[in-house]
Formats: C-alpha cells, sequence, structure tokens
C-alpha cells in the first residue's frame, strides 16, 4: 500500500476521503483498518442517555452534512448510522474488526502494519486511533480496599444504574458534569471531586476562541509534550442546565480526596464521606502503543509533531492527536495528512 490509515472514527473518515480526492484508489493504494465491529468510531459506545442534542461541538465529516437528526436519539445511534452511510457513500471499504498489534521498520523504506488479519507493507502511515481505547485511572492510596462499586466513564451504564446510591464523581470536564446532572435525581446523593477548580465559561465558543484553544495545545505536541483535550483548555460552556445544577448543588466541587477508604473517600483535613460508587470521569490518553516500535516519543511523553507530521519521521501522520482531536480539527487535519502524503511519495521513490 501507499498509506494504511489506522482508526475509522471521524478522523480516520476524513482522511481517508481526503486520500480519495487527491487520487488514492481504497485497496489499491491505501486501506482503512478499524478494530470496532461495525461503523461509528468510539460514539457507538458511548451510553444511550447521551443524546444527540446532548452532544457538545459534533462536526458533519467532509463532503457529507449530517442533517436532521432526532435530537432525543441516542447519539451512539445517530452517529453510528452516520458513519455507516458515509462509508458506502464515497466506498471507502473500511476493512473490520481488525486490531493493529505494531507497527515496525519494514524494508525498502516501507513501514509494516502487522495485524490480527496478517501484515501490510506501506510507504505511509496514517494513525487515527483517538483515545477511546485507553480510558485514564488515577491511582490514590486505599484504592484497592473501596467496598463499593469503582468505574469509568468508558462504560459508564446511564443513570438509572445508580437509583438509592450514594455516588462520587471525579473529574472536571464535560462527562463529569453530564453525568452529575443525570444521576443526581436517581442518587441517594453526589458528590463532586475535580483535582482543579472547574472553569464555566459563558458565551459562544467562537471562532476566535476555538483557534487559541487549538494553539495552546498545539504547542505542547509541538513541544513533544502529551497531548491536552482541546476541551481541557476551552472551559465548560454553560447552558441553562448547568445553571440550574450550580443553583441546585449538584455542581458544588470538592477538591480532590487524599485517600481511599473501605467506605468512601478521606482528606487530609479530616473530612469524609461515604460512598456506594465511585465513577471516574477522568478522560482518556492516546491510544498508540501500537507505534512504539517505531521510538517516536520524545522525553516530554508525547509524539512530536509539525501539522498532523511526526517530526522523528515524515512518513507518520496523527490525525485526531492533539490540535486535532476535535470533530472539525480532525477534518481539517485528515485533509492535510493527505495532502502532504501525496507530495512525499511524489518526491520520494521507495527502493525495493
Amino acid at each position: 500500500m501507499d498509506a494504511v490509515v489506522i482508526g475509522a472514527g471521524q478522523a480516520g473518515l476524513s482522511s481517508a476521503y481526503h486520500l480519495r480526492r487527491v487520487g488514492f484508489e481504497p485497496d489499491r493504494d491505501f486501506v482503512v483498518l478499524d478494530h470496532s465491529p461495525r461503523p461509528g468510531g468510539a460514539w457507538q459506545f458511548r451510553w444511550p442517555s447521551l443524546t444527540y442534542g446532548k452532544v457538545h461541538g459534533m462536526h458533519s465529516l467532509p463532503g457529507m452534512e449530517l442533517a436532521g437528526a432526532d435530537p432525543a436519539r441516542p447519539s451512539s445511534e445517530v452517529i453510528r448510522e452516520y458513519f455507516e452511510e458515509y462509508e458506502r457513500r464515497f466506498d471507502l471499504r473500511v476493512h473490520r474488526p481488525i486490531d493493529v498489534h505494531r507497527v515496525r521498520e519494514g524494508y525498502g523504506g516501507r513501514l509494516l502494519v502487522e495485524t490480527s488479519a496478517g501484515t501490510w507493507a506501506t510507504r505511509t502511515l496514517i494513525n487515527a486511533t483517538g483515545t477511546w481505547d485507553r480510558p485514564f485511572w488515577p491511582r490514590y492510596p486505599g484504592q484497592d480496599t473501596f467496598r463499593g462499586r469503582q468505574l469509568h466513564t468508558a462504560v459508564y451504564p446511564g443513570p438509572e444504574a445508580f437509583k438509592g446510591q450514594r455516588v462520587i464523581v471525579v473529574g472536571g470536564g464535560a462527562s463529569g458534569t453530564q453525568h452529575l446532572m443525570e444521576i443526581a435525581p436517581y442518587a441517594a446523593g453526589t458528590t463532586w471531586v475535580t483535582r482543579r477548580e472547574p472553569v464555566f465559561r459563558e458565551g459562544p465558543f467562537d471562532e476566535n476562541w476555538g483557534r487559541s484553544a487549538v494553539a495552546m495545545v498545539e504547542e505542547r505536541v509541538r513541544q513533544g509534550l502529551a497531548p491536552r483535550s482541546v476541551v481541557s483548555v476551552t472551559g465548560l460552556p454553560v447552558n441553562d442546565a448547568i445553571r440550574q445544577a450550580r443553583a441546585d448543588g449538584v455542581l458544588d466541587r470538592l477538591p480532590m480526596f487524599d485517600r481511599i477508604t473501605p467506605s468512601g473517600v478521606e482528606w487530609d483535613d479530616g473530612r469524609r464521606v461515604d460512598a456506594d460508587v465511585i465513577l471516574w470521569a477522568t478522560g482518556f490518553r492516546a491510544a498508540i502503543e501500537h507505534l512504539a516500535p517505531l521510538r517516536l516519543r520524545e522525553a516530554g511523553g508525547g509524539i512530536r509533531i509539525e501539522g498532523t507530521r511526526a517530526v522523528a519521521d515524515p512518513r507518520i501522520h496523527l490525525v485526531g492527536y492533539g490540535p486535532s482531536a476535535s470533530t472539525i480539527g480532525a477534518n481539517r487535519a485528515g485533509r492535510a495528512a493527505a495532502r502532504d502524503i501525496k507530495r512525499l511519495l511524489e518526491d520520494v521513490p521507495i527502493t525495493v
């Protein structure tokens, strides 16, 4: 292959679309590999109560608008169907389910992509694996002693599962606030704990604000640091539901506890909260372990990139990583990666 795209979420589909636009044919010049059982990217695994109307900042894929979706339907259904139709309309021929085990140096300047379905030799690679497969679980003293239930956002079952229970939600992002607002009417009590003071932002997230946020994330990856999400630097958008939850005390935040006990959590100042459930809404990390044989990571823990191209190896592009982790950012990055790959392959012949 001239290119292998790993992942068929927003970033991977956008990249495949733009590869076609610059003249590459699927299954002849490039291939898209996806480990999920069906179309939909990470969206297919989202909890049923996350309806399409609650999704913040979903941007259509290039060349095909997502219009007229029922805001009351689960986002997992709406976006799965949209991605499925997108793959069909542009004949992207995604291969699934295929697990990519590792990518390593091959022969004649090619990379070898070793998978559960065999090995692809490719001149270039677009990595679009996102973060969903790497939920981040912080570690705290006493965590293994807790007698209740601990779970992560990645397996959040919906609010009804917490009926009559005392729930601690850990995490200051959009998922944490959504979970709290959903769970509060069902739970016996909720407690919100975050490492940093949450930042609520009034007003629209306009284009200038978005560019500023992306620039901050981009600077981190340019330095080879592990990326932070775009959302982490934009703050939490305030809407009527957020205002009501703050007024009701649902979003009264406590600082991070110091230890976990068999019955709950404790702080060094003597405060304690008993709980039946600890819900870790603590985000995700980039799923890039399969790239480890290429030694792309910098001392700061991330992969240094310029645009979408890995500085250490111009054959490799990361789309949906760092500054392109938003849906609109992934679209733009997919276009940039496809154009860059076309230029590279026209200038650098492969030896066999």
